[in-house]
């Protein structure tokens, strides 16, 4: 049986305003039944994309379909009977009661000088009854709140009662309490009714909430996509939008979601999409000149794991490095080394430095074995007749092993930006 035709197609668009790309090359499908959040910085293309959906924009290049028809080839009231568009803001002069507002959403299926009927006067009551304004019908427009005018317009795309509604920051300018009223609804029309969403997001919990699947743009181009769980990382958030951030899950759903304590602070000229991640491996101050130069190389960092108040831990949190940490003086214990590892398993490369070893930091050198010939693993040259390794001899023994399983050792910083930039093409994601 053939694949149901998508409720959305965006194929390979790009849209330039003047010299400036707005989008570039951006290509996804939304099946129905979906509820789709588009994340992104502002200025990232997210209402852009929106309004090419509808036809509002011409494309440079690609196309959009709605059902399976280009929307360029659609008339505007054929258009309306497949999306409904929900802008992210809407500011109504003239105080009509909300009965005849939502009214407007019925214009699609009206013939030219023809007048509501019943039948469009009980949708567009069905529609306030659906957001909770059923008994608000004769109230003036202008003279409910904000949250209040939201639902109304939320309700007007619902009288279109076209399959798709996409929805430009719904929640802009509403307290937490209106967010989450507005979304349920959303959410609800989805499950119940059928209806693909499409909607426009600046808050990656609630897209992670009430979304099925998160698309992020970044600069025009579509950079991440898929469920929230896939979606929704520490890496991600400091990537795209420059700040780090802790992963949690919620743990009614197993949601996840972000706590932000701090913006990354680069280096001029330095992107947040940049090369790598490429982890490094260091402890009691041996690796924060390497951490500041892969950072003002462009690469993004991840490091540890690294004990509390030491001061490569502080050299990475400057720079906005994500980092594994464990309390002072204590063995790296099961959490820490599981987020160590997940380091690991994104980094396109590892380095590392030329650290003190002892029993309580030896995993790091552990989990960095698991992934020699998979991985390409730098080693900084240790000073000659420095003592380092005190854990009887193990910590040597796993340097010996990852030399002779392929690990390349560079003598200082200007080596190891070399090497890495000899293997340019598999460091950048």
């Amino acid at each position: 049986m053939a694949e149901p035709v998508p409720a959305l197609r965006v194929r390979n668009v790009s849209v330039r305003f003047g010299e400036r790309v707005a989008l570039q090359d951006v290509d996804f499908a939304v099946p129905r039944g979906q509820f789709v959040a588009l994340a992104g910085p502002n200025g990232s293309g997210k209402t852009t994309l929106l309004r090419a959906a509808l036809g509002f924009l011409p494309t440079e290049s690609g196309s959009v379909e709605l059902f399976g028809a280009e929307v360029s080839g659609l008339s505007v009231s054929e258009r309306a009977r497949r999306v409904a568009w929900v802008p992210q803001e809407e500011n109504p002069r003239d105080d009509i009661p909300l009965l005849d507002y939502v009214l407007f959403g019925r214009y699609a299926h009206l013939g030219w000088l023809e007048r509501e009927s019943d039948t469009d006067r009980q949708a567009a009551g069905r529609a306030l009854d659906a957001v909770a304004l059923g008994d608000r019908k004769q109230d003036g427009i202008l003279s409910i709140s904000g949250g209040e005018r939201q639902r109304a317009i939320l309700a007007r795309a619902l009288a279109q009662e076209s399959p798709l509604v996409l929805l430009d920051e719904p929640t802009s300018h509403l307290d937490i309490a209106h967010q989450l009223d507005i979304l349920s609804r959303v959410r609800a029309l989805v499950t119940e009714r059928k209806v693909t969403v499409v909607a426009a997001m600046h808050d990656l919990n609630l897209a992670a909430r009430f979304s099925d699947r998160i698309v992020v743009l970044s600069r025009g181009r579509r950079v991440a996509d898929g469920p929230p769980n896939e979606v929704i990382s520490e890496e991600l958030l400091a990537r795209v939008w420059g700040v780090v951030a802790d992963l949690r899950r919620d743990p009614r759903t197993g949601a996840p979601y972000l706590l932000p304590h701090h913006l990354v602070v680069p280096s001029s000229g330095t992107p947040f999409l940049g090369k790598g991640p490429v982890h490094v491996v260091g402890g009691g101050g041996a690796a924060s000149s390497l951490i500041r130069r892969l950072s003002e190389a462009g690469y993004r960092v991840t490091a540890g794991a690294l004990h509390l108040l030491d001061s490569d831990l502080e050299t990475a949190e400057s720079v906005g490095a994500l980092t594994a940490v464990e309390v002072p003086f204590a063995p790296i214990g099961p959490e820490v080394r599981e987020r160590l590892r997940g380091f690991l398993d994104a980094a396109t490369a590892v380095v590392i430095a030329p650290f003190p070893v002892g029993p309580s930091n030896l995993p790091n050198l552990e989990e960095a074995r698991r992934v020699l010939g998979r991985l390409p693993i730098f080693l900084l040259r240790r000073p000659a007749n420095e003592t380092w390794d005190f854990t009887g001899g193990a910590a040597t023994a796993i340097e010996e092993e990852l030399r002779h399983g392929g690990a390349v050792e560079v003598a200082n910083a200007d080596d190891l930006l070399a090497a890495l930039g000899a293997r340019a093409p598999t460091l950048a994601r």
